[in-house]
């Protein structure tokens, strides 16, 4: 029963913080909302304990498509960064506020990017495209995804400081238009790089969040030098071009690890 006391960790944490909103906001949607949240991962990670090829794919869909299609365009929140700043703006802690702090802000001191690997609704639709591992050298391009996160907070100020009247409509649609921007903008960059994560790398502003946290992240792949031969397998699977086998916190990208596993999967000697 060992093998499953990581998904039974990650459920619980979801759980407590589930309950915890569930009382402090006394709102039924939040229990829920990470309860679902928390099962699915879990789900995910006993499916790949018990080998199912598609694991971490199920989660992605069970959970980005719920953020999607659910509290997106039923509920008409916008979870995107926009919507962050927005509530941001406004004090209130509801929605996207919520959202940032637990997946984006306070929860990668503990998962790292794992949002960016199970949860993502722009990369569950950029994982289906045929470029699973990158072609060609990494670019760089980093700097674009800071331009990119000073526009979307130069956008929701422009909207506050021009006084915009009815403001959750807009909002709506900035969330609509967005993510059609995201998604074209993610699948031009892919077939153009010959990288499904491409998007990842050089423009998604919720990265600059991410990135600081994850460097302190408790839950990280480590390499057991004894075991490792050096093969270099699990750098060309991995599809955010991390350096596994440098157990540093200063290795080749380590910031940018999705917990995807396919490393470990790769590696013959077993020693990721």
């Amino acid at each position: 029963m060992k093998k499953y006391v990581l998904p039974a960790a990650f459920w619980v944490v979801f759980e407590a913080v589930a309950i915890a909103l569930w009382l402090t906001k006394e709102n039924l949607f939040y229990l829920i909302n990470f309860s679902y949240i928390g099962l699915s991962i879990a789900l995910g990670l006993i499916l790949y304990i018990r080998r199912c090829e598609h694991a971490r794919r199920v989660t992605q869909l069970l959970v980005g498509g719920y953020m999607l299609i659910y509290l997106g365009l039923i509920c008409r929140e916008n979870m995107q960064i926009e919507g962050f700043w927005y509530y941001l703006f406004t004090g209130v802690f509801e929605a996207a506020t919520i959202h940032y702090l637990v997946a984006k802000i306070a929860g990668p001191l503990l998962f790292g990017r794992g949002w960016c690997g199970y949860a993502c609704w722009t990369a569950m639709v950029l994982d289906f495209l045929p470029f699973k591992r990158p072609q060609g050298p990494r670019k760089r391009w980093g700097w674009l995804k800071y331009l990119t996160f000073a526009l979307s907070l130069a956008f929701v100020a422009a909207l506050f400081l021009c006084h915009v009247g009815d403001l959750e409509r807009v909002m709506f649609w900035a969330f609509l238009v967005g993510n059609l921007l995201y998604y074209a903008a993610g699948i031009a960059l892919a077939f153009y790089l010959k990288d499904n994560r491409a998007f990842c790398k050089y423009l998604c502003p919720v990265a600059v969040f991410l990135k600081p946290m994850s460097y302190f992240s408790l839950l990280r792949i480590r390499c057991d030098k004894e075991k490792c031969v050096s093969c270099g397998r699990c750098r060309r699977v991995c599809p955010m071009d991390v350096d596994m086998t440098d157990n540093s916190r200063r290795r080749l990208n380590g910031t940018e690890c999705i917990l995807c596993l396919e490393c470990v999967k790769a590696c013959s000697k077993k020693a990721l």
